[in-house]
């Protein structure tokens, strides 16, 4: 590892996303499944407060009995609540998810819209999951804030703040904008192998020396 004493946070940050792609590659991962830029919107709202995994074993069932917008549009709100009762919070995303599929459907016959402004008009759509589709499906330059990226970036001293808005415009300032949309790929995986909340691997990991808060 080079020398870190003393590093510029420009410095800082080369080394970081040097170090990632190689340990992590440069590769667009998304861990929702999805065929199209709809259920990847709808397999995100279904993300919050629930693992990737458990939402790809609930989708493959709910995009077979409602495959298009227009179709859960048009859904009973108990069905779809029964279809996703195990990724919690299951009467809000039903409401939610039907909401959206119906505008996605009425207002923009079934095409999803790539800026921002209007993908957080939807219903249950907020700034993380509109750039998660900006990302991954039309490849905009964007950061998702998710628990992952807010605790790290703290962690690498990237951002002081608790605002996810706020982090992702400290984000874009210090990152180089080709690293924006990795950025959450790749520490998403540094937090689920390496840098858990919890127990987090100091020692195992090759960021340590860049950490701001490793005792």
């Amino acid at each position: 590892m080079e020398h870190t004493k003393g590093l510029t946070t420009k410095e800082r940050v080369r080394l970081l996303c040097e170090r990632l792609n190689e340990h992590y590659t440069t590769d667009l991962t998304c861990y929702l499944h999805h065929e199209d830029a709809w259920q990847l919107l709808i397999a995100t709202i279904l993300s919050a407060q629930c693992t990737d995994a458990r939402v790809n074993i609930v989708t493959k069932d709910l995009f077979k009995l409602y495959p298009t917008p227009e179709a859960l549009g048009n859904a009973r709100l108990s069905d779809v609540e029964e279809c996703i009762r195990s990724t919690g919070f299951y009467h809000n995303k039903a409401k939610n998810i039907i909401a959206c599929s119906k505008e996605i459907a009425e207002r923009y016959h079934g095409v999803v819209p790539s800026d921002v402004e209007t993908l957080t008009t939807l219903p249950g759509v907020g700034r993380k999951t509109a750039n998660v589709i900006r990302g991954n499906i039309f490849l905009e330059p964007s950061i998702v804030v998710d628990t992952h990226v807010k605790r790290i970036s703290k962690k690498l001293g990237l951002t002081k703040s608790e605002d996810p808005v706020q982090i992702e415009k400290d984000l874009m300032k210090c990152l180089p904008k080709e690293q924006w949309i990795l950025w959450n790929i790749q520490i998403i995986a540094h937090g689920r192998s390496i840098c858990p909340a919890r127990k987090p691997h100091c020692e195992e990991c090759f960021l340590n020396d860049l950490c701001k808060v490793r005792k």
